[in-house]
C-alpha cells in the first residue's frame, strides 16, 4: 500500500508555553493529517533532552520528555491552576524554542502539580508496576542529578557513581520523594502520549517514532548497567562513537557515546536490545532506528580524541540481533536509517533483516544521473523516500544553497524553469516515486526558509528549536496535500 507521511516533532507543535505539548495542538495536528489524507506522522525521539538539547542525547532510552507534558490537561485533572503556568516566561520568540527558559521554569510548575497528586492513585501504581524494569532507577538517577546541580553521574561521589549497593540503598531512602516526582512525571507523560497515539490510530494515522542506536554516557543505562558498554574499571569509555571524515564533515562527527560490548550482548541473547525494541514497538507503530549501518560495523574513536579523524571500524552484531528479536517478539515494523557509508556488507544485512531503507532526494543531485537516490534508479518499492530528514535543510534553504551545476541538473530532471519552483517539484518527485512511503518535513509544505532547519549535524548549539505557528495548518494547506496524495495514490480521493 502506498502511503505518505509528514515529519513534525512534538517540540515543533504550536504552543503558548514555549515548546510543543501533548495537548490540544497535538490533537489538532492529527486532525490536520486526517484532512490532508496523510496516514503517517513521523516524530523524533520522545526522550528527555540533555546536552545540546538533542533528543538523540538523552538521560534514558525509556523515559519521555517532561517538557511535552500538557499543563492544560493537568489543570483539567485539578492538579494545576491556570495562573501557575500561563503567566510564566516561556521565551519571547514564537518561532524558536528557548530551552534555557523551558529548563528553568517547567519543573517548578510540574512540582506544583505533583504536590496535589495522590501517589496512591491506582493508575499510577499500575504504571509503576508495569514499568518496574526501568522507572525506579530513572527516578533515582534524576533525583541524584538534581541534587548534584545537574552534573553528570561520573562527577558524583564515587560509591554512588559506581552504583555500589550500600550507597544506592541509602540514596533510595534519602531521595525517595524527589525520585517519586520524576516517576510521576513519566506517568503523566505516557498517559498523555498514549491518549494521543490512540486518537491518531483511530483516524488511520500511524506513528513513526525514532530511536538512536547509541545511548548517552550521562544516562541511567550506563550508570546502572556498565556491563553493557565498553568501559574501563572506573566506568570511563575506552572508545566512543562517531563517523569518520567525509565530504560533508572534514574532521568527521564525534558523537561521544559509549560503544556497546557486543560480546556481552551476544552472550545474553541480546536481552537488553530485545527489551528496548519491545518497548519501542509499543510506544510507536513503526520504529526508525538511527544509524542502522552501525549494527554491521561501527566506527570506534579512542576516548579523549578532539575529532573523529582517528578511529577504526569494528564488527557489530549484524542481523543476528534482529533475528533474535524476531524470534521473541514476532515481526516488527522497522525503518532502517541506512545513510552514510553503505558497503555491500551493510546491504546484505539489510536484505537479511528485510527492513526498508531510506532514499533522500536532497542527496540526489550532486553526483549525476547514476545516483541511487534518484527515483529512476530505485530497484524496489521497499523503501522510504524523503525529500529531506531532520538533519537536512528545508527544501527552500536547500534550493537557495545549490550550486549552479546542481541547479541546472535539478531543473532538467524535475522539468521546472525557475529555481524557486524546485521545492514543490521535489515533493512531487517523492510522492510520484515507487517508494512505499513518501515523507516530507512540515516545514517544506509551508515553504519555510533555511532558518526553520531542525538540526545541523556536527554543530553543538542552535538546533532542535523550530516551532510552527497556530495559523500554519490551514484548510487550504490540508486540501493541497490531500490533492497530492490522491494524485499519486497515497491517500483518499481529493475533495472537490
Amino acid at each position: 500500500m502506498r502511503r505518505s507521511g509528514i515529519l513534525m516533532h512534538i517540540s515543533s507543535l504550536p504552543s503558548r508555553y514555549g515548546i510543543g505539548k501533548l495537548g490540544k495542538e497535538a490533537f489538532r495536528f492529527a486532525d490536520f493529517l486526517e484532512k490532508s489524507g496523510t496516514s503517517v506522522w513521523q516524530i523524533l525521539p520522545l526522550s528527555p533532552t540533555s546536552y545540546g538539547d538533542s533528543p538523540y542525547q538523552s538521560f534514558s532510552v525509556h523515559a519521555g520528555n517532561p517538557y511535552f507534558i500538557d499543563f492544560e490537561m493537568l489543570e483539567e485533572q485539578g492538579l494545576l491552576q491556570r495562573e501557575e503556568y500561563a503567566s510564566v516566561d516561556w521565551g519571547c520568540d514564537p518561532q524558536r524554542v528557548d530551552y534555557a527558559k523551558i529548563y528553568e521554569n517547567c519543573f517548578p510548575v510540574l512540582k506544583k502539580a505533583f504536590a496535589r497528586f495522590d501517589t496512591a492513585d491506582a493508575g499510577y501504581q499500575a504504571f509503576r508496576e508495569q514499568e518496574a524494569g526501568w522507572l525506579p532507577d530513572y527516578g533515582l538517577f534524576m533525583a541524584l542529578k538534581n541534587a548534584h546541580g545537574g552534573r553528570p553521574w561520573p562527577e558524583w561521589e564515587k560509591p554512588v557513581a559506581m552504583f555500589e549497593e550500600e550507597a544506592i540503598v541509602q540514596a533510595r531512602k534519602e531521595y525517595a520523594e524527589e525520585a517519586e516526582f520524576y516517576c510521576v512525571l513519566q506517568y503523566w507523560f505516557y498517559s498523555q502520549w498514549f491518549a494521543l497515539k490512540e486518537y491518531c490510530n483511530q483516524k488511520g494515522i500511524s506513528i513513526v517514532g525514532d530511536i538512536p542506536i547509541y545511548v548517552a554516557y550521562d544516562s541511567v543505562e550506563v550508570w546502572t548497567q556498565p556491563e553493557l558498554f565498553v568501559l574501563d574499571e572506573e566506568h570511563t569509555p575506552t572508545h566512543v562513537a562517531g563517523c569518520p571524515p567525509d565530504f560533508f564533515s572534514p574532521t568527521g562527527q564525534l558523537w561521544g557515546n559509549p560503544l556497546y560490548d557486543w560480546d556481552y550482548h551476544r552472550e545474553t541473547g541480546y536481552a537488553w536490545w530485545i527489551q528496548r525494541l519491545k518497548r519501542a514497538t509499543t510506544v510507536y507503530d513503526t520504529v526508525r532506528i538511527d544509524h542502522f549501518r552501525g549494527f554491521e560495523s561501527y566506527y570506534a574513536i579512542p576516548y579523549g580524541q578532539p575529532t573523529a579523524e582517528v578511529g577504526e571500524w569494528r564488527e557489530g552484531p549484524n542481523a543476528a540481533l534482529f533475528e533474535a528479536a524476531r524470534a521473541q517478539l514476532g515481526e516488527m515494523s522497522i525503518i532502517a536509517e541506512d545513510l552514510g557509508l553503505i558497503t555491500p556488507e551493510v546491504r546484505e544485512m539489510l536484505e537479511r533483516c528485510g527492513y526498508p531503507g531510506m532514499k533522500v532526494l536532497q542527496f540526489a543531485f550532486d553526483s549525476g544521473s547514476s545516483c541511487g537516490d534518484l527515483p529512476h534508479n530505485y530497484t524496489s518499492s521497499h523503501c522510504i523516500v524523503y525529500t529531506g530528514t531532520h538533519d537536512n535543510m528545508t527544501l527552500r534553504g536547500w534550493t537557495d544553497s545549490l550550486g549552479a551545476r546542481s541547479v541546472s541538473f535539478a531543473k532538467r530532471y524535475l522539468r521546472v524553469k525557475d529555481r524557486k519552483d524546485l521545492p514543490e517539484a521535489m515533493i512531487r518527485l517523492a510522492w510520484s516515486s515507487v517508494g512505499e512511503l513518501a515523507v516530507a518535513q512540515m516545514q517544506d509544505f509551508l515553504d519555510a526558509p533555511a532558518s526553520a532547519r531542525m538540526n545541523t549535524p556536527a554543530t553543538p548549539s542552535g538546533n532542535w528549536q523550530y516551532r510552527a505557528q497556530e495559523g500554519d495548518f490551514t484548510a487550504m494547506t490540508a486540501r493541497r496535500i490531500r490533492q497530492l496524495n490522491a494524485l499519486y495514490n497515497r491517500g483518499p480521493a481529493a475533495e472537490e
